[in-house]
C-alpha cells in the first residue's frame, strides 16, 4: 500500500490497530494473513487504509509549503523519477506511439502515488526535493 521502510511500516500498523481498536501485534498478524491471500477483517482493512492516507495526506510544511508524512526512500524516489523522465523522452520522440504514451501515464501515475501529490508537477518537484535532502 506504501513504499516505505521498517520504521514507517512500524508507525502505520501501530496507528492503523489504535483506529481498529485492537493489540498491534493482532493487527500486523492479520496483515502478514491477508498478504498471503487469507482474510482480513473489513474494519481493519479500512483502519489500514486511513492510517496509510494520514501519513501520506498533503499536510503545511515548516516553512509554509506542503509536505507529507510519509516519503519513500531515496533510492525508491530515485528509480520512478529516472523512469517518469525516460517515459518522457521516449513520449516526446514518438508522440503518436500508444506504447510510449501508456508507459508515460504509468510512470506519471507511480511519481504521484510515490510523492503523495495530486499532479505530476507537484510529483517531479516533491521527488527532486526529497533527493536534494529538504523536505
Amino acid at each position: 500500500m506504501a513504499p516505505c521502510g521498517t520504521r514507517e511500516a512500524r508507525l502505520v500498523l501501530a496507528a492503523a490497530a489504535e483506529l481498529a481498536r485492537v493489540p498491534v501485534t493482532d493487527f500486523a498478524a492479520a496483515v502478514a494473513a491477508g498478504a498471503r491471500g487469507e482474510s482480513v477483517p473489513a474494519r481493519w482493512e479500512r483502519a489500514l487504509r486511513r492510517a496509510v492516507e494520514a501519513l501520506r495526506s498533503p499536510r503545511p510544511g515548516p516553512e509554509g509549503g506542503r509536505g507529507v508524512g510519509l516519503l519513500p526512500s531515496r533510492a525508491r524516489a530515485e528509480d520512478a523519477l529516472a523512469r517518469f523522465r525516460a517515459a518522457r523522452e521516449r513520449l516526446a520522440g514518438a508522440p503518436g506511439d500508444g506504447a510510449a504514451r501508456s508507459a508515460m501515464d504509468d510512470a506519471a501515475y507511480t511519481l504521484c502515488v510515490l510523492m503523495g501529490r495530486s499532479t505530476v508537477h507537484e510529483a517531479v518537484l516533491a521527488a527532486e526535493r526529497h533527493l536534494a535532502g529538504s523536505h
